[in-house]
This record gives C-alpha cells, structure tokens and sequence, in this order.
C-alpha cells in the first residue's frame, strides 16, 4: 500500500496529540507533509515535543498542497465542520475527530460534499474500534445476544477544573463533549431510537454553571438504553463501562480501559450465560492495544482505496442528529 501523504489541521482538540503521535509511530502507512493550528486553542501546543520538527503551515496552504492525499482535522470542537468541509471540498479524504461542529446545516453540507467527491470521512470515535466492541456488534447481529433489550453506556472521570469551564461552551455540555462516544455505541448496537429524553444537569461542583452532568434516554419498543457521562465523577474513569443485555446473554465491558504497564490498554469483559441469581460469570481481558493505531491504519486503508468505510456518511449524519437531540440542541 502507498503511503498517504496526510497534515493535520488543529491541535487543540484532546485528541490531537495522540492522533499526531500515531502518524508518527505508522511511518509505514502515512508520511506527513506537517501541521496547522489556524484558530486560537486553549493553550498553543506547536512547541510540543509531538510536533517539534515538522514544517508549520497554515491552513490554506496546507489545503493548496497538490500532492496532498488526506488531512487530520484536530481543532477544538467549534471549528472541526468548519476545516473537514474545506479539505473535503478540495476532494482530500478527511479523519475528524468526533463529534463535530456545533452547526448541524454545516454538519450536513459536510456529508453532502464527501458522498458527492465520493472521498473517505473518518470520524473519531476510537470506542468503535475496541476489540470487545466490535465483537459484540458483530454478536448482536448475528442474534448471540438474542433480542437486545437494554444498553447500558457510562463515561465519566473527574476532569480539570479547566475542561469543566469550558463545556460551557457546548451544546449539552459534556453530553456533547463524551456522551458522544456512548451515543454512537447506542446507534451502532440498538439503532435508531423511537425517543430520546434528556437529563442534562448541572451538579454546581467547584462553583461551576457548565452542565457538567449528561444523560440521555433512549427509547426503542422493547426497552430502553442510556448514556451517562459526568466531568465531576470521582473515579468515573474506571467506572467507565458498556452493558449490553439481550434474552440470550449479557456482556459488560469495566473498566473500558485500563492502561498496563508495557504500553497502551486493555479492556476487561465479564459475560453472563445463564439465569442464576448469583452467575459470576466469565471474565477475560484483552491484549494490550493502542487505542488510536487500529483507528488510524483504517483510516489509511479507507483512503488509499483498500478497506471500505463500514461508518457511512449517512450513519455519520444520523449519529450526528441524535447527538444533538440528545444534547437538546436541535
């Protein structure tokens, strides 16, 4: 497979940096071209050892590139539509990181533009390529599970005082800003629902107005599903969890991640097989893996045309909208 010759726009969003480090790591797959920070971040992370060396561009210059094949989009969540649209206009294959703007017209105009260039939008949700994840879609729909009646998603940790501040400027508040990544294990898992209720809150923690607290009800003829995610949840992050229950089985997946000493995470996974009250169950725990390589060698096989994108810009829409309403920002 030929390299892509890929840049990234942004390096504001939490993701960015490790984005960039694995394009580093798999000189194999992606030969960088360098890197733009065109709005104003948090913080300027360019003097960062991950992207000490490479050349510095601006945005519109990095677009202009002839022999350029795929951009990152990297930028805080505000301007991510913003620059994904602009690279796919250009007809570059496009990773941006999840879940999106906050203008849902342009979201659209977004899908429009790459299902019309017939180019790769790659989205970053990285849950979705957990080993324990994609198995379990693979069951449910092959009906290991039986008839899925309930998905149970949590993601939550105690951030910085810092991050929490800022959700304020989200949709939804940390719905918007990690509620997403559940969102999409809801869509993946139960499909699309017949309702949604939102439980937004506020839990005033150091003095904060930013709603700091997500939750979202979705509900489907035979049962209900939800996602929850809080920004001051004191040992949320091993908390964080995927229950999958169907009349065959159910599989949760806690911690989702855990990192071990030789590098990267694991994932552990306890499945329950039978109708005892006191089933312990079968536990077992991934291989060690990097939570972002499996992500970005798709991505690099999607846009030098040897892997099909299973996540199609029709999915990407709908998963956007029902972010949205789960936030309450329709």
């Amino acid at each position: 497979m030929k390299k892509i010759r890929i840049a990234q726009i942004g390096t504001g969003h939490t993701h960015a940096g490790a984005c960039f480090n694995t394009l580093r790591k798999r000189s194999d797959l992606f030969d960088i071209v360098g890197v733009a920070e065109p709005e104003p971040e948090r913080e300027c992370r360019l003097q960062r050892e991950t992207y000490r060396g490479f050349p510095v561009y601006s945005a519109d210059e990095i677009l202009r590139l002839d022999d350029l094949d795929a951009v990152t989009v990297e930028t805080d969540e505000v301007y991510l539509t913003k620059y994904a649209l602009e690279a796919a206009e250009r007809g570059l294959h496009v990773h941006m990181d999840k879940p999106g703007g906050l203008d849902q017209a342009e979201f659209e105009k977004l899908i429009e533009t790459v299902k019309r260039k017939k180019t790769v939008l790659h989205l970053g949700y990285m849950y979705r390529y957990n080993p324990y994840v994609q198995e379990i879609i693979k069951q449910v729909r092959n009906g290991e599970f039986g008839d899925v009646f309930s998905v149970e998603a949590q993601m939550g940790g105690h951030v910085d005082l810092e991050i929490r501040e800022w959700l304020s400027t989200l949709p939804g508040g940390m719905m918007f800003f990690l509620g997403c990544h559940l969102i999409d294990l809801l869509l993946l898992i139960r499909g699309k629902p017949d309702e949604i209720v939102s439980f937004n809150r506020c839990t005033g923690h150091d003095g904060l107005d930013c709603l700091d607290y997500g939750m979202a009800v979705l509900t489907y003829p035979n049962g209900i599903s939800f996602a929850k995610s809080n920004a001051s949840e004191i040992g949320g992050f091993t908390r964080r969890q995927l229950v999958v229950t169907g009349t065959k089985k159910t599989v949760e997946l806690k911690p989702f991640e855990t990192l071990v000493p030789e590098g990267g995470q694991v994932t552990d996974r306890r499945e329950y097989l039978t109708e005892e009250w006191f089933e312990k169950g079968v536990a077992s725990r991934t291989a060690p893996f990097d939570r972002y390589e499996s992500m970005m060698e798709s991505f690099a096989m999607m846009a030098a045309g040897e892997k099909e994108n299973p996540f199609t810009p029709d999915y990407e829409l709908e998963l956007y909208k029902t972010i949205m309403k789960c936030c309450k920002a329709e």
